[in-house]
């Protein structure tokens, strides 16, 4: 029967048994929606959608480690390929989601009502990704280790920080142009055979569900090393596990392979 264990050192990165049921239902789970992602990247050659299916194998890395790791809570190796791999899996997501606003942009040739310049669009917010995604993997990486897991958790805690900021930015920048082209669309919008509201949406809700797991990790790491949501599993499946997989299917029923067209253009971002 599994049990709580220290690593040699005496230290405890776990603060309970996680569940091997969960963890293997999860990653069979994202294992299937990402093969999915998979198969639509090499049919369609999408290839800014690339984040979005690296970021379902992270995932399923994660929680395939997380399983094995319900018997090995007195190991550090399986803790760190969880941690890590579930907690960066949504900033690849992130960075498909902004790629794909400068193309509905495109798209419907409405970059005048985009409150930031097109080609612009994609090389902030992703550049910001890039800087969240290491500031996260190298404050995950610290919290292994028993002296520096408070560093370690400040430096997460500050890449999920400037990862809410970016997408609240970004948010505001998708809702402008939006309601913009619902005051005056412009000709391609109407005319044009692209389903820009549906992927509007689509976006939408996967920035949400970013946004609530990204909030919930915030509120888990400021609590401290001793907070309820540190010391419990089942938060993490409700706050981040389960809105990651909603965000996967959202993506991929209302795949932007539409806008695949609208890379070739001089200042595609």
């Amino acid at each position: 029967m599994a049990k709580l264990e220290p690593l040699k050192s005496g230290y405890y990165v776990w603060h309970y048994v996680p569940s091997i049921a969960a963890a293997i239902i999860f990653a069979i789970i994202f294992a299937a929606v990402t093969t999915y992602h998979f198969w639509k990247l090499f049919r369609t050659k999408v290839r800014f959608t690339i984040p979005f299916a690296i970021g379902g194998l992270f995932e399923t890395i994660g929680y395939a480690a997380r399983a094995g790791a319900s018997n090995n809570t007195g190991k550090l190796m399986p803790y760190i390929i969880q941690s890590i791999f579930v907690l960066l899996a949504p900033t690849l997501f992130a960075a498909a989601v902004y790629m794909v606003l400068a193309r509905i942009i495109r798209a419907v040739n409405g970059e005048e009502y985009s409150p930031i310049r097109i080609n612009l669009i994609t090389k902030i917010f992703v550049s910001c990704d890039i800087v969240t995604f290491f500031v996260q993997g190298g404050g995950a990486g610290l919290m292994a280790q028993s002296s520096l897991n408070s560093i370690g958790q400040y430096i997460v805690l500050a890449g999920l920080v400037l990862q809410i900021v970016t997408f609240v930015l970004f948010v505001v920048t998708a809702v402008t142009f939006d309601r913009r082209m619902g005051k005056t669309p412009t000709p391609a919008a109407i005319q044009g055979d692209v389903p820009w509201k549906q992927h509007i949406r689509s976006l939408y809700t996967v920035s949400a569900m970013v946004l609530i797991r990204s909030i919930f990790r915030v509120i888990e790491y400021g609590l401290g090393n001793n907070g309820y949501l540190l010391g419990h599993e089942w938060p993490t499946y409700i706050f981040d596990t389960v809105p990651m997989f909603i965000g996967m299917v959202c993506f991929g029923i209302w795949y932007p392979s539409v806008l695949q067209p609208f890379l070739k253009t001089p200042n595609s971002a």
